[in-house]
């Protein structure tokens, strides 16, 4: 699903227009990545948590040069689902399985 199809979806479910929709979809976009570039994570009950991880310095490889390289140590986002959002999906497996399938 695509951004437009989840637009689409919520417009037609909730009657708000589809513009409204696309910028409060925007707005909430702009704000979770504003917060997790802050630090700051952020938590939806029933849904999930929005985090900033920390990946340790690394020896990494260039492979055209064959010589190692030190990866710094970096902030990456995540995301963890909620429990319930994890038992939905789980529950869901044959829907999935005959999606992938197509």
């Amino acid at each position: 699903m695509r951004k437009a199809d989840l637009v689409a979806k919520i417009a037609e479910k909730t009657g708000i227009a589809k513009v409204d929709v696309l910028v409060t979809l925007e707005q909430l976009f702009d704000e979770v990545k504003t917060s997790l570039a802050e630090g700051e994570p952020v938590y939806v009950r029933g849904f999930g948590s929005f985090v900033v991880k920390k990946r340790a310095e690394k020896i990494g490889r260039h492979i055209k040069k064959n010589e190692a390289i030190v990866i710094p140590e970096h902030f990456i986002p995540a995301f963890k689902p909620a429990k319930s959002f994890t038992e939905q999906v789980k529950s869901n497996a044959d829907t999935i399985k005959a999606n992938q399938a197509e």
